[in-house]
């Protein structure tokens, strides 16, 4: 019995997943290939948000960036999908607290999101805040479609199929 025809509503849905994984798995790369090339302003950055002590800030700072290029990566090949989107995910929530936290506390900094962080004149920080915690947002939302919906173009797709053909089969045969 053949499966049915995709369904207009399954089209937009693979190509939205798939535009939320090359997005995410792109700026993630973006980011860690930006800071990558000066790992102690990528401290520097991580260290200006005043939240973790200077030796943990020293080690996210150092690590950030190949963890991010890796993830990345990951995500545009399509391998394990769902579990990287949640990661992406967690990852721009936490970029998004960060963000918020030096809002509230008064602190004036860049980012560093895209290079190297640091102090910037307060007006300039106001100014690029509310964008930067809009970005990481959209992100994040990109990163929670991919936990719920189907892998599209990806390795998972052809990695995985025997399974969900099997759980496919077995559903059909509960519904007769």
């Amino acid at each position: 019995m053949a499966s049915p025809a995709p369904t207009a509503t399954r089209d937009w849905k693979n190509w939205v997943s798939l535009a939320a994984r090359l997005i995410l798995g792109a700026v993630v790369i973006w980011a860690g290939l930006s800071k990558v090339g000066n790992l102690a302003g990528s401290v520097q950055s991580t260290s200006s948000y005043q939240i973790l002590s200077y030796d943990l800030a020293r080690v996210v700072g150092y690590a950030l960036p190949f963890a991010e290029i890796a993830l990345g990566i990951v995500l545009i090949v399509g391998l394990f999908t769902r579990v990287m989107g949640a990661l992406g995910a967690l990852l721009m929530l936490a970029f998004v607290i960060a963000i918020i936290s030096v809002w509230a506390r008064g602190i004036s900094i860049d980012c560093g999101c895209f290079g190297t962080g640091g102090p910037v004149d307060p007006s300039k920080a106001l100014a690029q805040y509310p964008w930067e915690i809009a970005r990481d947002v959209a992100l994040m939302a990109c990163g929670v479609w991919l936990v719920f919906a189907k892998p599209f173009v990806a390795v998972d797709s052809w990695l995985f199929r025997p399974v969900e053909d099997i759980l496919a089969q077995k559903d059909r045969k509960k519904r007769r």
